[in-house]
Parts: C-alpha cells; structure tokens; sequence
C-alpha cells in the first residue's frame, strides 16, 4: 500500500482533505488529522480508540505499534503500510474517518 492508494480511497470521503504539514502527508476533516505518514511514507497513523490500542498492537505486532510518545494521548495507532492490502487500509482508514466525522455523515457515506 501506498500513499497513493489511500490518496484514492480519501478522496470519495465526504469532509477529507489533504495537507502537507513539516513535510508529512495528513489527511484532515476540518483541523482534525485522522490519517497521517511519515516522512519516508513506510508507516501510516490513524485516529483509533486508545482503549483497543493494546488489543490491536497485541494481535498483530508485526503490523501495528503505539505512536510516537509526543501522540500517545491522542486516539491513535500506527500501521506499517508493507504489512496491510487495500481491503485492511480502506478499512483502517474508514473507521478513523468515522472517528472525526458526524454521525450523520458517516450514516449517509455508508449507506450509499
């Protein structure tokens, strides 16, 4: 997966939009960053309830891990892109969209 490939797959949410920010590809909902690269673009973060953090990172530690210190008291996670197809991005990426959206947007997206 690449940056691209989630490129693609924001662009039909409703609200996204992208920004470079210290040289890092974001993706926004208004102020609210609810996808994020790092700079060598190997590993994305996305907005995930911190109270499954440990559940996710534990079932997959290969994929997943905590964020940077500095974010660790965000809703947050981090995925290796190498480790995930489009099926799991899209997934990953829909639900910290849904985090930031309101509640009737996410309903009228998903019941297209």
């Amino acid at each position: 997966m690449t940056v691209a490939d989630v490129r693609r797959f924001v662009e039909t949410l409703p609200r996204s939009y992208e920004a470079l920010v210290g040289g890092r590809v974001k993706f926004r909902v208004g102020r609210i960053v609810y996808v994020s690269f790092s700079r060598d673009e190997s590993v994305m973060g996305f907005a995930f309830p911190k109270e499954q953090r440990d559940w996710l990172i534990g079932g997959s530690p290969d994929k997943f891990m905590l964020p940077e210190r500095s974010d660790l008291r965000y809703h947050w996670v981090s995925v290796r892109m190498a480790a995930i197809d489009e099926r799991e991005m899209r997934e990953l990426v829909l639900d910290a969209w849904r985090m930031v959206v309101p509640k009737s947007v996410a309903a009228a997206y998903i019941g297209q």
